[in-house]
């Protein structure tokens, strides 16, 4: 947790930015896994953490903003609780704690609210994305359960954008430290990536390592040689030689931000030359947009021009044809890239997505695209001095994709059938940075950067 002040600024500016009424925010509770006592690893919601800086369950925080009142509401531990977890502090002592000088039994809550509805002031709530949340909230403001993220604020929703989207110095720091743990994590599943070995043993190792050093991991483990699976979650094969496996992972600092890293490796610990061509693609597009990465480009201008260097390449190789600008504008170079360059990193992994992408990833200038492949772009508005993105290229050979596309004769004046046909076992590649928007430019996020050249990778994993 922070200085006491780093919070109160916040709330501060947040009051600032809303115009009239009362500001909720509310935490999370535990969640039960499979029967009440036995709970899942708990976490606290992040715009909670933000304003109100305390990762414990059962919390609501409230900011008056008239009044430029703050006020902290939860309930004191009974001797039960003692018994089982020991003393801790009180609801007064935590809110003392974040700046907060009144604070409230929870069940005072409803009261509180009710009294500033009959008043006819708004009450401004973020979109609960938890349903014990939207029940509470249903409670305390008589709106449906289903209805209650139909009726979040927008004003609030832009405010906290607004917020978060610029990284404080103490921010940075904790970024750092995540990506510190996530290069530990990286540089293990290198050393242990070998023929034989099977992916649960490596992916569990990795988030081993993300609890020893931090909080937990940010999200979970992405760790396949089916890497042409975005999301492949599945870990149930032994890794086998002349294949390549993909690592997706990531870690929590104790204060909860986040880091997200991706590296392809060659199982046995040497690139194939089809592997390799591949590889340099990729590698080309990543460093691409490290190179354009600059306060006031769009980042979605820098997607684009990745996938340009993206199709050249593929061109280069024979797998695409015609011209590069023309075949990018048509979204053909999507068969190989389905999805975007990168997202908002903070607290969250895919930072302030429970508030609607369009307001985090998007504005009134920058707007989503229906086209495939751009349509999955988190992130495409203005860079700023202070956000932190993610740089991640990739290129795959998802079969059906492919069999689907031939069949329907899509984009047959850029892409060579013939020549993919034979890359439907290649599998895919991504390499993934976290990058700080800078004066002039960017710079990778963390201490150590991990190997991600091919002979870094290779040296590595032979050492």
């Amino acid at each position: 947790m922070f200085d006491s002040s780093v919070y109160k600024q916040r709330r501060q500016a947040l009051r600032e930015k809303v115009g009239h009424g009362l500001i909720l925010i509310l935490g999370n509770n535990e969640a039960p896994a499979n029967y009440p006592d036995n709970t899942y690893k708990f976490r606290q919601d992040s715009s909670f953490l933000y304003f109100f800086g305390h990762s414990h369950p059962g919390y609501a925080g409230v900011m008056d903003i008239e009044a430029g009142e703050d006020y902290f509401f939860g309930n004191d531990v009974t001797m039960d609780d003692i018994i089982w977890m020991g003393p801790q502090p009180s609801v007064k002592d935590l809110a003392a704690q974040v700046g907060v000088e009144k604070s409230f039994p929870f069940d005072k809550l409803k009261e509180f609210i009710g009294k500033a509805i009959s008043q006819r002031r708004p009450i401004h709530f973020l979109p609960p994305y938890r349903y014990d949340n939207m029940l509470l909230l249903e409670d305390l403001t008589g709106i449906r359960a289903s209805m209650t993220k139909q009726h979040a604020s927008v004003e609030l929703i832009k405010a906290v954008v607004a917020l978060r989207s610029v990284k404080e110095a103490c921010e940075i720091a904790e970024i750092d430290k995540a990506c510190n743990i996530g290069y530990e994590m990286h540089t293990a599943a290198m050393r242990l990536c070998k023929p034989g070995v099977s992916e649960q043993y490596i992916a569990g190792i990795l988030d081993g390592i993300a609890s020893s050093y931090g909080n937990m991991v940010s999200f979970a483990t992405i760790l396949t040689q089916n890497g042409q699976t975005l999301h492949n979650h599945d870990h149930s094969h032994l890794l086998e030689a002349g294949r390549l496996m993909l690592t997706d992972a990531g870690a929590e600092s104790v204060t909860n931000y986040c880091s997200d890293h991706t590296r392809t490796i060659p199982v046995g610990g040497k690139f194939t030359s089809r592997q390799r061509d591949v590889y340099s693609i990729v590698l080309d597009c990543h460093d691409k947009a490290l190179e354009l990465a600059h306060p006031g480009v769009t980042y979605k201008s820098v997607h684009l021009e990745v996938c340009k260097v993206l199709a050249q390449g593929l061109k280069d190789l024979g797998l695409m044809k015609g011209d590069v600008n023309e075949a990018v504008a048509a979204g053909a170079h999507a068969l190989f890239m389905p999805h975007g360059l990168g997202h908002m990193m903070g607290i969250d992994v895919h930072d302030m997505e429970d508030l609607g992408q369009c307001y985090v990833g998007y504005d009134d200038e920058i707007r989503p695209s229906d086209q495939f492949g751009l349509a999955s772009l988190r992130m495409g508005r203005r860079l700023q001095e202070g956000f932190v993105i993610t740089d991640e290229p990739g290129c795959y050979f998802i079969p059906a994709l492919i069999d689907k596309w031939k069949a329907d004769n899509m984009h047959k004046d850029f892409l060579n059938y013939e020549a993919i046909e034979k890359f439907k076992d290649f599998g895919g590649i991504r390499l993934e940075d976290d990058i700080l928007i800078i004066p002039g430019g960017s710079r990778f996020t963390g201490e150590k950067h991990i190997p991600i050249t091919i002979s870094e990778v290779e040296q590595i994993m032979n050492e």
